[in-house]
């Protein structure tokens, strides 16, 4: 969508629709071709993950199309079922569809809300660590989640040490004719894959048949979701016409469009009826983890593609955007969706021009349900997985353990604990992943890196703003300096230029080392206080206070008082070099 400023109305499409031009349509067209051809397949192998009958990949991945069209604000973008959300799914909806609609409406709902109320930031809150803790985990997780396809056994149970245990104990019964096609596929893809990643741009002065073998390579591995699936779904039909099936097959799948209506509020049952309460019970923490999730993967992949593509985005818009979608999904039986990385990249190396091509795509998925359900009879369900396997394999960031060691090793904490509990519990690795980063976080608040420099005057540096955590260490530091037995009586000097915000916990603790350190004859004073901070320090009218606007005027003004002299040896940014050991400079965190 060219143009670099952001849609404001609460339509975005009236910003680009008027304007649409027909050098565009084309390019939307074709865009909104190959994202469908990957969002077929995609669907029925995510609906398989999520522990869900078939057609509910496919009712999920046509709604979020046309909603994303009116109310998005990326054009790149595409909405739909992903294999991290059909993760959190198959946890939380126990494999029954009235739970998986009920789901989406609620996680639909509840995004409504965060996108009216601006509550975007929120997100702000999980850190790249946890993220990035939690995709490779679930990578990993969902890949070994297929091998079961792949080896055509039956019966596994779905917790992932369990189901590690059951696979290596049963690797025996593994059937030939699934491991050799999901091997197969898995091959074709990979090196599918590999061409479109070398595939040089086209050259439009280069001969025809150059222009045309180049387009028939770049469909081809564009679509390669669809070709392997379709290739392996004729070699399956090829062994039921000659009396043998050497494979699983997906089954019958209904044909026709799902019926528009409200989402279950209560599920029947052989004993009797599940009401809407218990429901909510039994989804517990899912019903905040599967929209904060959605949203994030969401909004990051939108943000990534505005930044690459030159054009912004308005993070709220697009929590209403996915609510919506959500929402409206519910009521065509449609499982949580939310952005999709690996469509949306096809989308973008499509050449989209407008959020246009994904009504496209959702008229192709459309047209799959009312028309070709039939065949998807004959796939076999190792192909579907290896479709799986190759989509999530990427997501795994093996680099970020380095990177992290490199940068920040503090920050291995929350990835390696939501990483390996993750495994254990989807829902346990979020949550500890971003509780251990709050607690590092309000460490950092806590103990902020305190600077001291002894001289003539004892110089204290505060590194960031000062809250009320941060007060005891504060005043230990400054104390333990300038009250030290061996340490000469000198003035103190607390260059807040760094300090930005202040509470009243603060202040009172400011008063009283102020006293104290008068008390022992001290005198205390500040120095670079930015304006706010100011503000709040003298409406508190504490006794004694002083404040000068830099470190100079504070040299000048502590000398002039009787015995303190040497206080004009104050000067430039920093306080005299240190003449003996004793006078030393050192950081406190």
């Amino acid at each position: 969508m060219p143009g670099s400023r952001c849609p404001l109305p609460a339509l975005p499409v009236l910003r680009w629709l008027p304007r649409y031009s027909r050098a565009w349509l084309p390019l939307d067209v074709l865009a909104g071709l190959a994202v469908g051809l990957t969002a077929v397949p995609q669907a029925l192998a995510y609906a398989e993950l999520a522990g869900l009958p078939l057609q509910y990949g496919l009712y999920s991945s046509f709604m979020g199309c046309f909603a994303y069209c009116l109310l998005g604000t990326a054009k790149d973008v595409t909405l739909g079922p992903t294999a991290i959300v059909s993760l959190l799914v198959s946890s939380y909806a126990f494999r029954q569809p009235a739970y998986a609609v009920l789901l989406a409406f609620l996680s639909g709902c509840i995004q409504l809300a965060m996108g009216l109320l601006r509550l975007g930031f929120l997100l702000d809150f999980i850190s790249c660590p946890v993220i990035k803790g939690f995709t490779s985990a679930a990578s990993i997780t969902i890949s070994f989640n297929q091998v079961k396809n792949i080896l055509g056994l039956q019966g596994i149970p779905r917790q992932f040490f369990l189901q590690l245990y059951e696979t290596l104990r049963r690797i025996g019964e593994t059937r030939a004719g699934d491991a050799l096609l999901g091997l197969s596929c898995l091959a074709a893809l990979a090196g599918l894959r590999a061409m479109k990643s070398h595939l040089p741009q086209a050259v439009p002065t280069a001969p025809l048949a150059a222009r045309i073998s180049h387009l028939i390579v770049w469909v081809c591995a564009t679509a390669r979701n669809a070709l392997v699936v379709l290739f392996a779904g004729l070699v399956a039909y090829s062994f039921q016409v000659m009396g043998c099936q050497p494979f699983r097959l997906t089954g019958s799948i209904p044909q026709g469009l799902p019926p528009f209506r409200p989402p279950p509020f209560s599920l029947a049952v052989p004993n009797g009826t599940i009401p809407f309460p218990s429901m909510l019970q039994d989804m517990g923490v899912g019903l905040a983890v599967v929209p904060l999730m959605g949203l994030l993967e969401s909004v990051a992949i939108a943000k990534a593609f505005a930044s690459q593509n030159g054009y912004r985005i308005d993070p709220n818009q697009e929590l209403l955007a996915l609510g919506v979608a959500n929402v409206l999904g519910s009521f065509v039986s449609s499982y949580p969706v939310t952005g999709s990385f690996g469509r949306t990249a096809v989308n973008a190396q499509s050449g989209v021009c407008t959020p246009a091509g994904g009504l496209v795509t959702g008229a192709l998925v459309l047209l799959s349900l009312a028309y070709l359900t039939s065949l998807f009879y004959y796939i076999p369900k190792a192909a579907l997985a290896a479709v799986i396997i190759s989509a999530v394999v990427p997501v795994f960031d093996a680099g970020i353990f380095w990177r992290l060691w490199r940068v920040q090793r503090l920050d291995l904490v929350p990835l390696c604990v939501t990483f390996l509990l993750c495994f254990w519990e989807v829902q346990y690795g979020i949550v500890a992943g971003v509780l251990v980063s709050g607690l590092l976080l309000l460490r950092s608040i806590a103990r902020p890196p305190i600077k001291v420099s002894e001289g003539a005057v004892l110089l204290v540096q505060l590194g960031s703003s000062l809250h009320f955590p941060a007060v005891e260490h504060l005043r230990s530091s400054v104390c333990s300096r300038a009250l030290a037995a061996a340490s000469p009586a000198r003035p103190v000097l607390l260059d807040c230029s760094h300090v930005s915000s202040i509470d009243y916990t603060a202040v009172l603790g400011l008063a009283e080392l102020l006293q104290e350190l008068h008390r022992r004859g001290l005198p205390l004073a500040f120095c670079a206080l930015q304006e706010p901070v100011l503000q709040v320090l003298l409406s508190a009218d504490i006794e004694g206070f002083q404040h000068f606007p830099s470190r100079e005027e504070a040299g000048e003004a502590l000398a002039a008082l009787p015995g303190w002299e040497r206080c004009r040896e104050l000067g430039g940014s920093r306080a005299e070099p240190p003449t003996s050991p004793a006078q030393s400079t050192g950081l406190i965190q």
